[in-house]
């Protein structure tokens, strides 16, 4: 991570255990553990994001239709796109399909895959009787990287609890197959670090949520045309989000929509090709994954996607 900084202009302080706990008492670290502690680092509230920019959006014109499967897309005689709806059928010049775990079952239907794995994750938010020391003005966000296992943390803020969960822990599902259940292992693994780590976080666990990640084997975005993929279908163009696009949710907007208009943007995304190696070849795998020099995530399958 520290390698990563110089190259993202990130400014960034390091900490030994001892000098986190002094700047934070809530962590219980000595030096065995080391930090890098970014100062402008924060938190953005998905659902009140998520709200505004729909109302945005309506705003400018747009109509947001729910509860609306997308059975398949054609093409029509005058070659523009039909979207095949439960609602109806819709016409445009250029596609964008952003449908995250379903994104196969939307591109199946012009011959396009893109091997992606779906896991179940889930976020626990503990009623700590502590909770004025748990606030975004006394309490950071986190990421803790172990040998087993990869943790992270949010303040509380607005109704909600303080905030953990395991990164990449869940079990490999389909749209159709994931639940809403909590797993209960899981929450027991949240509870154990955070009892070794950041005791006086716990409480009672409020409640658990569950999400779906959906993930290329590099983890990194897919933002392409899928002509690359199917010659003639450069105006379907896609983007998955590798389980951490919401926060940069305003930027790939303004890149999708250059893309729908102008079928180009400004911006490089030639690091998230759709025909990049981790895309288009079987048997590749990340460094960062090596099952000989790292590690594999949970439940993400090694075979092929």
């Amino acid at each position: 991570m520290q390698k990563q900084c110089p190259n993202t202009e990130s400014k960034y302080e390091r900490l030994t255990g001892s000098q986190l706990h002094e700047k934070y008492p809530q962590f219980e670290t000595d030096d065995s553990y080391t930090a890098l502690y970014e100062e402008k680092a924060g938190l953005v509230d998905a659902a009140m994001s998520i709200s505004v920019q729909i109302q945005l959006a309506r705003a400018h014109g747009a109509s947001v239709i729910d509860n609306c499967p997308v059975r398949r897309i054609d093409k029509a005689p005058n070659g523009h796109i039909m979207v095949y709806t439960a609602n109806g059928i819709y016409q445009c010049r250029r596609l964008l399909v952003t449908s995250g775990a379903w994104i196969n079952n939307v591109l199946q239907s012009i011959g396009v895959h893109v091997p992606i794995y779906v896991t179940q994750e889930q976020v626990s938010y503990f009623a700590t009787p502590h909770v004025k020391e748990f606030t975004k003005e006394k309490y950071p966000i986190w990421i803790y990287h172990g040998s087993d296992r990869d943790y992270y943390g949010l303040p509380s803020h607005g109704n909600s609890g303080s905030k953990c969960g395991i990164e990449m822990g869940g079990v490999v599902v389909t749209p159709e197959t994931r639940t809403y259940i909590p797993d209960p292992v899981r929450e027991k693994y949240v509870t154990d670090f955070l009892k070794e780590t950041i005791p006086r976080s716990l409480g009672p666990i409020m409640y658990t949520k569950t999400c779906l990640y959906t993930m290329p084997k590099d983890r990194h975005f897919v933002v392409d045309h899928c002509g690359k993929m199917r010659p003639g279908w450069d105006n379907v163009i896609v983007c998955n989000g590798a389980g951490h696009c919401f926060k940069f949710s305003c930027l790939l907007g303004k890149i999708l929509s250059e893309m729908a208009v102008d079928g180009k943007t400004q911006y490089d995304v030639s690091n998230f090709n759709i025909d990049r190696p981790a895309i288009t070849q079987p048997g590749w795998t990340p460094e960062m994954y090596s099952e000989t020099g790292g590690k594999v995530p949970v439940g993400a399958p090694t075979s092929k996607l």
